[in-house]
């Protein structure tokens, strides 16, 4: 069996190898592969939640043996479709690629909507860099401070997304916040269990969803 799973943007993919890296491992082991791909270039959301699902069509229709897995982030809302929740986006995505099928005329209707998978980062992926928190103090230097963002880590507002937290938070330690640099090393230090149940809302099933894959 292979697993494609399709984010925004390459921080997002190198991230989760870095934290997923023993669960892919393991199940690789298991005869299951998983593979992480990037949003097509433009608008990352956007075509992320309008080409993917056309895209997962052909690739569950020629792949018997596949499912496709979409993860984009909460944050902005509004993109491509009214949403301001996980729910709605996620209900946005399955309601899109429910269109395609009927477009395309696809007989096999249920199978391949059971094939589709949807979750999404609430707000973005710098959600789990929250949750990991000595591990982000560590690579900031920080010893100690008081925590400026709220628990659970998935409670945050589009008004102020864990990534704009997170690039404050390397503003004051006298750093630059490099997406693609600074968060898989974060990450990498990391259980994917433990930020898996700090961040229950959206990221945990996603990862049961892997544990559970056969």
């Amino acid at each position: 069996m292979r697993i494609l799973i399709y984010v925004e943007g390459e921080s997002d993919r190198v991230s989760m190898g870095s934290l997923l890296g023993p669960l892919i491992q393991q199940k690789r082991q298991q005869g299951v592969q998983i593979d992480f791909f990037v949003s097509p270039t433009g608008h990352k959301k956007k075509n992320l939640l309008t080409k993917v699902p056309q895209k997962a069509v052909n690739i569950i229709r020629n792949a018997p043996d596949s499912q496709v897995v979409i993860i984009p982030d909460l944050y902005p809302p509004n993109v491509a479709f009214p949403h301001s929740t996980a729910e709605e986006l996620i209900e946005g995505i399955y309601k899109y690629f429910l269109e395609i099928l009927h477009q395309k005329q696809v007989k096999e209707e249920k199978s391949f909507i059971q094939r589709l998978k949807v979750f999404c980062f609430k707000y973005d992926l710098e959600a789990l860099l929250l949750a990991a928190e000595d591990e982000l103090r560590n690579v900031l230097g920080i010893k100690s401070s008081k925590r400026e963002w709220i628990v659970p880590v998935e409670d945050q507002n589009h008004d102020n997304p864990p990534r704009k937290i997170v690039e404050k938070l390397f503003q004051k330690s006298g750093n630059k916040y490099n997406q693609v640099v600074d968060a898989p090393l974060i990450l990498k230090k990391c259980h994917y269990w433990d930020i898996a149940e700090a961040c229950q809302q959206c990221f945990k099933p996603f990862v049961e969803f892997l544990e559970n894959v056969s």
